[in-house]
This record gives C-alpha cells, structure tokens and sequence, in this order.
C-alpha cells in the first residue's frame, strides 16, 4: 500500500488557543517576516504548522514558558518527547526542530533590541541518528508500463496521462498540476522534436514564486497519452487551459489530494508502495540506462548541481559498471539521439 507518513492529533483549536500569548506574537510576527521575504505561503504554513506543535507541546508539558526563555534542557525534553512518546521518525524530529531554530534565528537577528541577550541554542543539542525509516520504492520500467497499460485498458486516461509525464519529465507532485495543454503544442517541441519544452513552471525554490522554470518532458513516450487523455476531454466537453484540471472547478488545477488518491490505487494495482516522487527516481534512472550522460540529466531536470543525478539514480554499482565494460574489456556505447528515448 501507499506509503503514510505517521500523522498524530497533537494540536486543536482548543489546545492552541491557551497557547502563550507571547508565543502566538512570536509566531505571528515570525510568519510576517518570511513573507517580506516573499516566502511561499506553503513554506510558512508548513513553518507555523511545525511550530504549533512545539508550542502545544510547551503548553502541555513545560508550563507554557515564553519561548525566549526555554532552555537546552527543555529542548532536549521536546526531542526525546517527539521520539518516545509521539514516535516521530528521525528525520521528522530534525525538522521540527529546524524550524524552531529558524524562529531562535528570526529572533536573534531581527528581534535583538528586544532581547539583545537571546541565543539560538537549538542546533547546541544533538540531533538523534537520522536512519530511514521507510523502504524506497524503485519501479523496474516493466511494471511502470504494465500499469499504464492496466490503467488505459480501463479508459482511466487522465490518470494514465499524469503518470506518463511523471515518468516521461521528472517533475515532483507539485509540479504535475502545473503544466497547461499548450505546453505539449507542435511549438514547444525540441531536441529535433525529442523533447516538450514548457513555458516557465512554478517549481520547488526560494520566494513566493519558487523557482520558475522550463521543464522538459520526453516526447515520444508521452504523446500517447497525452493524445488519449486530450481525445477524452474532447468527447466529455472537459475545457481548461490546465492539462489535469480540478475536477468542480475546471479554471483551478487538479488538487494534491486527489493524485493522493491516486497514489493509494496505484499501490493496490501494484502490489507495492506507490509515491509520486519514486517516479522522478525512475525518470532519472532511465535516462541514465539509456546512456545520457550526467550532465545532460542535470539539465533536463533543471538541478543546479549535477550530483544530484547520483542521488536519483536507482542503479547498484554491477549493474552501472556492466554499462562499460565486459569480458572484452571495455564496452562502446551506442549513440543515440534523444528521439530514441
């Protein structure tokens, strides 16, 4: 089944109203500042969210103290909480945390007339040992097939759309919704007409725009499903400048919840956990496979950095090294042009 991320009913309204006055102030004004930053407002709901939980927390179980005068003891208590009793993952304690000290950060730097004596002390305890807690899902290119074939053959042709540009582009969950019909014009082709070439997409970065960026997306094993799911729209009177509208209201994009949704069916149709960003692994896998080199996947997906193509890269060393060399020693590779992928 679809992966969950353990979710625990620590807040409430109730709850959050006998949260600390002076703490609320903090968070408001904490939450005003990121947006004279241009902070996307997701990145700051996700801030407040996290820090309501350390301040419930606070409430509950530290008597409500004024966050400025917490010490490295009641830090340690609120990791060792989050650990034991709530049973957060490592990696989710890390976070919460990181948001606390980017409030001790805010507070230091920006609020320092007045509390000129206030230091981050957050990062001073130790965080525990980051471990996975989840198993990764790596998809072999057969069963990513054979479920878009399933789901074509039940005339599911939007879900069978998005999960090709999933694989055929990259782009995370987010950024799915994103793309508009007009992306995928005779005009935006590329590459000798390998390649889609969107308009610039709002895409995961710093400020309230993130980063705005022209994605790519492989044509060849994309049109099919583009074309069924475009035939589709056209047969049902399904009108939108957005390739996968929102379902009640065809001006907005389909909604996370629903590729949610899908997610979870995807697991069952599987037999294996299903989770929209195993697909940017598999996209950055099969083009590693199919012989682009390192920086040519670094630019179509848009990294800055071309060692994240090693991060997304879902091949063990035999296989990788068998690319190259065999009992011959080693092995020319075949050249091939990006319409071949």
């Amino acid at each position: 089944m679809a992966r969950r991320t353990k979710q625990n009913n620590i807040t409430s309204p109730e709850l959050l109203a006998q949260v600390n006055p002076e703490n609320k102030q903090l968070m408001k004004d904490f939450a005003d500042y990121l947006r004279s930053l241009q902070r996307s407002e997701g990145t700051i709901a996700a801030y407040m969210s996290d820090l309501e939980i350390a301040f419930v927390w606070n409430l509950k179980y530290n008597g409500n103290k004024f966050f400025v005068d917490w010490t490295k003891r009641n830090v340690v208590a609120y990791q060792n909480w989050l650990l034991t009793e709530n049973e957060n993952s490592p990696a989710r304690v890390r976070r919460l945390k990181a948001s606390l000290s980017s409030l001790s950060n805010f507070i230091e730097s920006v609020l320092d007339d007045e509390f000129p004596n206030f230091r981050n002390i957050i990062l001073k305890v130790e965080n525990p040992v980051n471990q996975p807690v989840r198993d990764k899902t790596v998809l072999s290119e057969e069963q990513i097939d054979g479920l878009l074939g399933e789901l074509m053959n039940k005339e599911e042709y939007e879900q069978a759309c998005v999960l090709a540009l999933a694989m055929c582009s990259g782009r995370r969950k987010a950024e799915l919704p994103r793309f508009r019909v007009s992306d995928f014009d005779d005009s935006h082709l590329v590459c000798a007409g390998g390649l889609y070439k969107s308009d610039p997409i709002k895409t995961k970065g710093n400020g309230a725009q993130g980063k705005m960026l022209c994605c790519f997306t492989l044509a060849k094993r994309f049109k099919p499903y583009f074309d069924a799911w475009m035939k589709y729209r056209e047969e049902n009177g399904i009108e939108s400048e957005w390739l996968f509208p929102d379902h009640n209201d065809p001006t907005k994009q389909l909604s996370p919840t629903t590729l949610n949704s899908w997610a979870h069916k995807f697991s069952r149709m599987l037999d294996a956990d299903f989770y929209w960003h195993c697909m940017r692994h598999a996209a950055v896998t099969n083009l590693i496979r199919a012989g682009v080199p390192n920086t040519a996947v670094q630019q179509f997906i848009g990294w800055a950095d071309v060692s994240m193509v090693s991060v997304y890269t879902d091949i063990d060393a035999d296989e990788h090294l068998s690319m190259f060399f065999n009992e011959d020693g080693i092995v020319a590779q075949e050249k091939k042009s990006i319409t071949d992928l």
